[in-house]
């Protein structure tokens, strides 16, 4: 991997060119003056921020008086690998004229105080992390939101960056309890922590190597960083709990009836997270996925308690732009190969995920999900649709930055397609997009139209509300090709006694049920179809 870095480096540096200067954009402006201080790693340096966004209808002008933010900010380098480019990416806080951090709304976001400039660098679509962000927005919990804009540096353009919200805790990002150093027992000691498995680099948390490997005899060990609470706010209590908690976590998907409803996982994971998560880096066949860059959160037990994973980041290798490992084709499962193919690389995919995929419920549950996402948050229209907006917006700035950065027709790491116009890597990237959810329409299982029409429907009723036992009728019933099952509305399995009557119908033990809203699923299971059913336990 060094030698391919080295590689990267020496072609970029050759590649700048002269200083394209703006006037005006489409897209927001955003200027960056550090008063003749040079940008760093770390620590923040003092700056000030102004942004020009008269709105969407309006052209901004590089002179218009600032109407987004016109304030002090603390900025750095940020990344790992991206910093080998010479277009920089930054993270930077929004701050008083102390230096105190302050919650501000930019580009129309919920207002915090911590931000990152991507720089999409090495993603000459410009598109990658922002379709990546929007998609997975639109059905998970959270994903961090984006805008996109024209960043100038001390009076010299720096091109098309993606203003990205930073992952931490709050109300509006990942939104867990706030914990306190003093937070140390009984439910205030449970939650909530963001957990993370990343490289280490420019990190000061503090974590702890899992007591299992990630592939037998691997020589790797899976290092879990604790994100929140920062390492000077955390203490040793918090640090005890969550990573006795995490490794209760591990024993049980280590174990023998890792599968079990009411012992295994489940007990801890929330499954629809988990699920939302490896949908969306496998729609965007992300070859950092599950080993770097991967994020999950546990609540406070008031709240659930559970684990859940997310949010995601950092796509700019992803949908088809790497040409190591996994390679940019649209074909095949990070989740199953990267350590086949990949197993001595620095940091491999934790054995958790194979175990998840082994497990033919939740399999199935996540071929049924993306299934129904095909309908419509993630369908051909929807997808195409964003991204043609997306690259409708950067036609006009997508010319500047490639003359600032003229790199396109010229390979840099770790492309696995070099378009010589800009048209040329926008038009890779809808037809890969559409290779790849028609690979994963065939991998898990959505029928083609024919096969469809044949087995449009399992046909189920049943009387609402229900009190001890609830008779569900199944058209054309056969019980060696069907399966049942039962989750409540945050998606957890729960296990339930059916007995057959007749040919047509199935009685449903609900006695020991909570009251409320549930979901019967029925899975025809040679087809992998599956039809669903509102049950209301009253």
């Amino acid at each position: 991997m060094r030698h391919i870095l080295a590689l990267c480096f020496s072609i970029v540096v050759f590649s700048v060119a002269a200083q394209v200067t703006l006037s005006e954009s489409n897209l927001a402006i955003l200027k960056i003056n550090t008063a003749g201080k040079e940008i760093v790693d770390e620590p923040k340096i003092n700056a000030t921020l102004q942004i020009i966004d008269n709105g969407a209808a309006i052209i901004n002008k590089v002179n218009d008086q600032p109407t987004g933010y016109d304030g002090h900010i603390g900025i750095e380098f940020r990344g790992s690998t991206s910093q080998w480019f010479p277009k920089k990416p930054y993270g930077f806080e929004t701050t008083d004229s102390s230096g105190d951090g302050i919650d501000v709304s930019l580009l129309g976001m919920p207002k915090e105080e911590d931000w990152t400039l991507n720089a999409t660098y090495n993603d000459k679509s410009l598109m990658r992390d922002g379709m990546a962000y929007i998609l997975a927005g639109s059905i998970m919990a959270y994903a961090p939101r984006v805008r996109y804009c024209e960043l100038v540096v001390n009076d010299q353009y720096q091109g098309v960056y993606l203003l990205i919200e930073k992952i931490k805790r709050g109300k509006n990002r990942v939104n867990i309890a706030k914990m306190d150093k003093d937070d140390i027992a009984g439910n205030d000691l449970t939650g909530g922590y963001i957990l993370k498995i990343d490289k280490t680099s420019g990190s000061s948390n503090s974590g702890w190597n899992s007591p299992y490997r990630p592939y037998p005899n691997a020589s790797q060990r899976t290092f879990f960083q604790i994100d929140y609470p920062r390492e000077s706010n955390l203490a040793p209590q918090q640090f005890e709990y969550i990573k006795n908690y995490v490794t209760a976590v591990e024993n049980s998907i280590n174990a023998t009836n890792y599968t079990d409803p009411i012992n295994g996982y489940r007990k801890y994971i929330d499954i629809n997270t988990l699920i939302d998560f490896i949908i969306v880096n496998e729609l965007t066949k992300n070859p950092d996925a599950y080993r770097l860059s991967t994020y999950f959160y546990k609540e406070r037990d008031d709240n659930g308690g559970m684990l859940k994973f997310g949010p995601v980041w950092d796509f700019n290798l992803g949908l088809g732009n790497v040409d190591y490992c996994t390679q940019g084709n649209p074909e095949g499962l990070v989740i199953n190969e990267f350590n086949n193919v990949c197993p001595d690389d620095n940091w491999v995919i934790h054995y958790w995920w194979k175990k998840f995929m082994d497990d033919k419920e939740f399999y199935k549950s996540l071929k049924w999900r993306w299934a129904q996402l095909r309908k419509k948050e993630l369908s051909d229209r929807v997808v195409f649709g964003k991204m043609d907006s997306l690259s409708n917006l950067l036609s006009q700035a997508q010319v500047r930055n490639f003359q600032q950065w003229p790199i396109l027709g010229t390979y840099v790491w770790p492309n696995y397609y070099v378009g010589n116009t800009y048209q040329q890597e926008v038009d890779y990237l809808g037809n890969w997009m559409k290779n790849r959810m028609s690979w994963l329409d065939k991998e898990w299982g959505i029928p083609s139209a024919t096969n469809e029409a044949a087995h449009s429907g399992i046909s189920l009723k049943l009387v609402n509300p229900a009190s001890d036992n609830v008779i569900l009728d199944i058209e054309d019933f056969d019980s060696s090709i069907h399966e049942l099952s039962l989750y409540d509305m945050m998606g957890r399995y729960i296990p339930i006694q059916a007995d057959i009557v007749g040919t047509s119908q199935v009685t449903i033990d609900i006695s020991g049920l909570k009251k409320g809203m549930y979901v019967l699923k029925v899975c025809e299971a040679n087809i992998d179809r599956c039809s669903s059913a509102k049950l209301i336990k009253n």
